[in-house]
């Protein structure tokens, strides 16, 4: 933690620090409680890179910041010698406030540092950054992005040359770096256009989209099906005002859809995101503008991309003809069942086929797997972690990857990229709809059909927001409480066994027998009742937030839904009760 009034003093006095930025502290010169956010402690570098809101000060989003985070990744690349150096950064960033401007920043500390960078012209998926890595053989990715958060923030994810996010080791060598400088004397920062003109930023242009996308359309097994539907077949599309806006549609055209509907307002890009609250494809509220259409022109799919396009949502009609937001894990499923029908169905099932889940999302995915004997594993909540799997099993030759997802709305097939991938995803579930449109089917009656073979998989996750100074002593606090007191039942049902990933132990309850989990540490508890729900308790990795997950099935959606109903219901009672 810092003295916040001496860090204030400090940027008011620096000649470093901008005029404008120092008017933008001046302002808030008697306003105690915001300059104490805003400088109690340095903005927090992790596996995710950097996340906070736009603004001034240490623990904010800002080109100080961004250049800091960016001296700290300039040291991990060169204590990786003159080659890491020479084979360069890919930098790309999303529609967000200031996201070009920080992207320049970075490409500036990284020419003033001697290493090369390649910077796209205008904003890109994240996924299509992950591609560049891998694609351009550079030894680091650098995304300026925020995700879905709200308006007010931006953020900054770092990848290395695999292109999967840097691994809790990296991120430690970057954290490290920027503990042992200063956030002004230590920098240094070349201008943009200086880095240019001495060759140090080659700019990406749209010639680069398409070798993105021939990967991408490689992942589509069955376009046949588009053919045979396209004269009537139609999707409305929403990129909600984000990078996804030139490329979705795009690939849905290469694919032989003939009537993709996009939202007009929403294909702007604009990173105060004015049609909606929030620009997450999670939820219904950010659809409404894409059910108007829908409606009007009688579509059974919509599409949602978020600002960095590397989550989708979708929006079907159910039996009622009413329109519904499908939740993360029902989109998995639907994909994972899709590709495995096609895959077997025409004979292109790879040998040792592998799916990777994180520990968050449904059961329903390993009942599928187990049913079409295909192996699965499960990871961390991270999709750096799906990606750390892959290449695992690249270099082990152990299975060979089919399709990784989290319930939180990201999905990847393919080896051509490590990040979840909203463009395939986009591609991949049109696809499915006009395989199931062939047969009478929406997606809807698809995943109806899933659930008729598989039982009828339940899950919600409660989020509970801790925001402020006091937010991570809260969330702490409670985590240990609960690892304290650990439950033997939970909505009268018995628990199996209680995992602590952070002790990497598993306890069965029933023997007090103790076995190790086979996975790194992070901070997550697990319990698996006897009848196979799971209660997942972890701190958020980029908002001050516990979530907990209630993961549950029945029979029938009313058994299964009063069985979630009565585990949440005693589960907040619980938490409540240990003082939380």
């Amino acid at each position: 933690m810092h003295d916040y009034k001496a860090q204030y003093e400090k940027w008011i006095n620096s000649d470093k620090v901008d005029e404008k930025t120092k008017k933008e502290l001046v302002a808030l010169k008697d306003n105690e409680k915001e300059l104490e956010y805003r400088f109690c402690k340095n903005l927090e570098f992790g596996t995710a890179g950097l996340r906070g809101i736009i603004g001034a000060g240490t623990n904010m989003m800002n080109i100080y910041t961004v250049r800091y985070a960016t001296q700290g990744i300039s040291k991990l690349i060169s204590d990786c010698g003159e080659e890491a150096q020479k084979r360069g950064v890919a930098i790309a960033y999303d529609s967000r406030h200031f996201s070009a401007e920080f992207a320049k920043q970075a490409a500036g500390v990284l020419a003033a540092n001697g290493i090369k960078s390649y910077v796209f012209d205008e904003l890109r998926p994240t996924p299509e950054l992950s591609f560049a890595v891998r694609e351009l053989n550079c030894i680091a990715g650098i995304n300026i992005t925020a995700s879905h958060n709200p308006k007010e923030y931006n953020g900054y994810k770092a990848y290395w040359e695999d292109g999967a996010q840097i691994s809790p080791e990296q991120a430690q060598v970057v954290i490290q770096a920027i503990l042992e400088s200063d956030i002004f004397e230590d920098v240094v920062c070349m201008d943009y256009q200086e880095a240019v003109d001495k060759g140090y930023v080659t700019i990406l242009d749209k010639s680069f989209d398409d070798k993105y996308l021939k990967e991408v359309s490689k992942q589509c097994i069955n376009t046949d099906s588009v053919k045979a539907i396209a004269d009537d077949f139609k999707i409305v599309y929403t990129p909600f005002h984000g990078a996804g806006y030139r490329l979705v549609p795009k690939i849905l055209k290469e694919m032989g859809f003939k009537h993709i509907i996009t939202v007009p307002e929403q294909m702007i890009t604009d990173g105060d995101f004015p049609t909606v609250k929030s620009p997450n494809p999670e939820e219904k509220e950010g659809f409404t503008i894409a059910m108007e259409m829908a409606r009007k022109e009688d579509v059974d799919l919509i599409l949602g991309t978020d600002p960095d396009a590397d989550r989708v949502g979708v929006v079907v009609r159910d039996s009622e003809g009413e329109y519904i937001v499908l939740s993360g894990n029902q989109i998995g499923a639907i994909i994972l069942n899709y590709i495995i029908t096609i895959r077997e169905k025409k004979n292109m099932m790879p040998k040792s086929p592998a799916v990777i889940k994180s520990i968050v999302t449904s059961e329903l995915a390993k009942a599928i797997c187990d049913k079409h004997n295909i192996h699965i594993e499960n990871v961390f909540t991270g999709f750096k972690y799906i990606g750390e799997k892959i290449l695992q099993w690249e270099t082990s030759k152990e299975y060979n990857f089919l399709f990784g997802y989290e319930e939180s709305f990201g999905y990847l097939a393919g080896n051509y990229c490590r990040d979840k991938d909203a463009v395939f995803a986009s591609a991949i579930l049109a696809e499915a709809a006009a395989f199931y449109a062939g047969e009478g089917k929406t997606l809807y009656d698809a995943l109806i059909d899933i659930y008729n073979e598989y039982g009828y998989y339940i899950e919600k996750s409660i989020s509970y927001a801790m925001p402020g100074l006091d937010g991570t002593k809260k969330i702490n606090n409670i985590m240990s409480n609960l690892r304290k007191e650990i439950f033997r039942e939970i909505g009268s049902v018995k628990a199996d066994t209680f995992t602590d990933y952070k002790t990497k132990e598993i306890t069965q309850l029933d023997t007090g027998a103790k076995r190790d989990t086979g996975m790194s540490e992070s901070n997550v508890l697990f319990y698996k009742l006897v009848d196979g729900t799971s209660v997942v308790v972890r701190p958020s990795g980029t908002e001050p937030k516990i979530k907990i997950y209630y993961m549950t099935s029945g029979k029938t959606k009313k058994e299964a839904q009063e069985k979630l109903e009565s585990y949440i219901a005693d589960f907040s009672e619980k938490l409540e009760a240990l003082g939380n």
